[in-house]
Formats: C-alpha cells, structure tokens, sequence
C-alpha cells in the first residue's frame, strides 16, 4: 500500500522550513515570517503535529549522553519483512528501522552505551526474532554529519 503525500500549502511550508532552522524558534517570530498571527502558528503547528506530517524533537549527539555505540544494521529476512521491522521498532535502542531493496531487507540503526551491550542486542533481541535470517552490523565510527533541514517540496 502507498502512502498519499499530503498536500501542504506555501505558509504550512514555510512554518515547516522556519522549524527546520531552529526548532526552538517561537510561534511570534514564525508568525512573522510567514505572515500568520502567533495563535495561528500555534493552531498549524499543532495540526501538523497532529497528522504526523512533522515533529519537534531536540536532536542529541549520543557520545555526549553517554551512548558510545552506534551501528546499522542490514538485516536479511525470510517471511514477512514488515513484521519483523514492526518487532525492531519496539526495541528501545532501536531509533530508525526501514524496509528496503536490495541485500538487505531491513535496515535498523542503534544507539546503545557500549559493545557489550551492541553484542547483547544483537544476540539476544535481534537475531532471536523469528524470520531473521542473517545480520551484518555498520558501526559508526564518527558521526560526520547529522541535519533535517531538507526543506518541503
């Protein structure tokens, strides 16, 4: 099933862009920008929220919180793939998980505090789920660039 794009208008858009500069900018100074009043931001931000077209979440270095392990994780499965990445999602150090083409079937990025517990996840979460076929692990070595300021179409 393919999801519809929803359709936005340019001052949703530009609320959206205004977010994606500085997320902690307040509902006056985008009012301004993009030629709505205060309340009406609020009331578009909102229903944006809402429709889960966006959040508005703080984007945190991991090392920094003391989680000096990431990795993605290509994983190959048989059966049904899309359960299989339903059960990862449920995983707390599991952040992003996506069905994709190619040689691998699912790819699932972790953040855990160290390779003890990188090791665990794999062997005791990961791999015991039932249609996982095979894993191969991407460990991060540095986190070179991380942005979500791509803007609207």
């Amino acid at each position: 099933m393919r999801s519809k794009a929803v359709v936005l208008d340019d001052v949703s858009k530009g609320i959206i862009e205004q977010l994606q500069k500085d997320g902690r900018r307040s509902y006056a100074e985008i009012g301004k920008a993009v030629g709505l009043s205060e309340a009406a931001v609020r009331q578009r931000v909102q229903k944006l929220t809402e429709s889960g077209v966006m959040q508005v979440v703080a984007v945190t270095d991991p090392m920094q919180l003391g989680f000096y392990r990431q990795a993605m994780i290509g994983i190959r499965v048989t059966g049904d793939a899309a359960r299989v990445a339903e059960e990862l999602g449920s995983i707390d150090a599991v952040d992003y998980v996506v069905l994709t083409a190619g040689s691998f079937d699912i790819l699932a990025e972790i953040v855990c505090e160290n390779d003890e517990d990188l090791i665990d996840l794999l062997n005791h979460r990961i791999r015991q789920i039932p249609g996982v076929q095979t894993t191969e692990t991407f460990v991060y070595l540095k986190l070179q660039k991380q942005f979500y300021n791509w803007g609207t179409r």
